[in-house]
């Protein structure tokens, strides 16, 4: 019987991780087999791992006991069908697995997607239960597969974001300050914030004095900060705090540096996954939440209609993906040794945001 091979992170260590080698999983009647083409790998995914026990990311593609599959976004082809509606051959754009092919089942079924009906799946975020069949699209977007992979689903979580301060009215804040704004969300966030004309709170972007000069090219910050000179921030301004890597110390010396001043304290990612949980409990101004991007986009499902919010956030990624694909150079990582490396490499910031990395199991 043929073999599938897996990817397998220790849920509470994530740099412990095994290659593990199964026999394919037959199928049942209505469920296809998904070749995994390529998946991005970007902060996006150390954020899905470091949460995925919180909001569920490891329930998609549950594995054995305390291990997880990391989840991504990714290019793929149906190799075996028993559908009547998905034909082999068809190329497909979603939510995988780091793994070498996976078996979805489609339920809802529309010309140009289809909703994964499986039982397990059935209480997760709808948003990730999507699959593009990407036959039917324009020769424009199937030639930005890459771009997809890595950019498109953190350009759309830095226009969620960018929708959630306007629809707070930046809960009064004078200025953002977005944390690891060298990150693909954090300066998709700045652009946006800094070239719509009708915002006018300053843009301030933290990163490490070796990515200053990247994210002085991208020319989307008013202001940028080295980590450890925070107090060039203006404390006496009100504030709103987005933090792209789960920094905890750094949450912390800023809302004691602003104290009421922080009027917003956003927590998005989790690069800085094993720092989070020295964050002090107690905190002046107001309290560190967790951003859910689909919890927002399902708000604006309700107010604007099913999809609109993905459509106008796509929309917005790819204009950001246009304006910066000359600052990516993307690489090609293949094989499950080479994958393990570079996922270690990523949970260890070895990983400079000028890399676009792109793995194949």
């Amino acid at each position: 019987m043929t073999k599938r091979t897996e990817i397998w992170v220790d849920r509470q260590n994530l740099r412990e991780t095994k290659i593990v080698e199964l026999d394919q999983q037959p199928l049942e009647e209505g469920q296809v087999r998904v070749a995994i083409d390529k998946m991005g790998l970007t902060a996006n995914n150390v954020s899905y791992a470091v949460s995925g026990d919180f909001i569920g990311y490891w329930k998609y593609f549950p594995a054995e006991g305390a291990w997880g599959k990391v989840p991504g976004w990714a290019m793929g082809d149906v190799v075996e069908s028993r559908s009547g509606d998905i034909a082999v051959g068809e190329r497909l754009y979603g939510f995988f697995p780091m793994a070498s092919e996976v078996v979805l089942e489609p339920g809802q079924v529309a010309d140009g997607f289809f909703m994964d009906a499986g039982p397990h799946r059935a209480e997760l975020p709808a948003l990730y239960n999507q699959y593009l069949r990407t036959q039917g699209e324009s020769d424009f977007l199937k030639s930005l597969e890459d771009e997809r992979c890595l950019l498109f689903p953190l350009f759309i979580t830095s226009f969620v974001l960018y929708d959630y301060l306007i629809a707070n009215a930046f809960f009064n804040a004078q200025q953002v300050v977005i944390g690891s704004v060298s990150s693909k969300t954090g300066f998709g966030l700045a652009h946006l914030l800094k070239n719509d004309p009708k915002v006018g709170q300053k843009v301030i972007g933290l990163t490490s004095p070796r990515n200053v000069e990247f994210v002085e090219s991208l020319g989307c910050c008013d202001q940028i900060v080295t980590y450890g000179e925070e107090s060039e921030i203006d404390a006496e301004l009100t504030t709103a705090w987005v933090d792209m890597s789960g920094d905890g110390p750094l949450t912390t010396r800023l809302h004691h540096m602003l104290e009421e001043n922080m009027v917003e304290s956003c927590i998005v990612g989790g690069t800085h996954w094993d720092s989070d949980r020295r964050r002090d409990k107690e905190l002046p101004g107001a309290a560190p939440t967790f951003f859910f991007a689909p919890g927002h986009i399902a708000k604006r499902d309700g107010e604007w209609g099913q999809g609109e919010m993905w459509r106008r956030g796509s929309e917005a990624g790819a204009a950001i993906a246009n304006s910066v694909s000359g600052q990516l150079a993307v690489e090609k990582v293949s094989g499950a040794k080479e994958v393990e490396a570079i996922w270690r490499d990523m949970l260890d910031n070895k990983v400079s945001p000028s890399r676009g990395i792109m793995i194949s199991i």
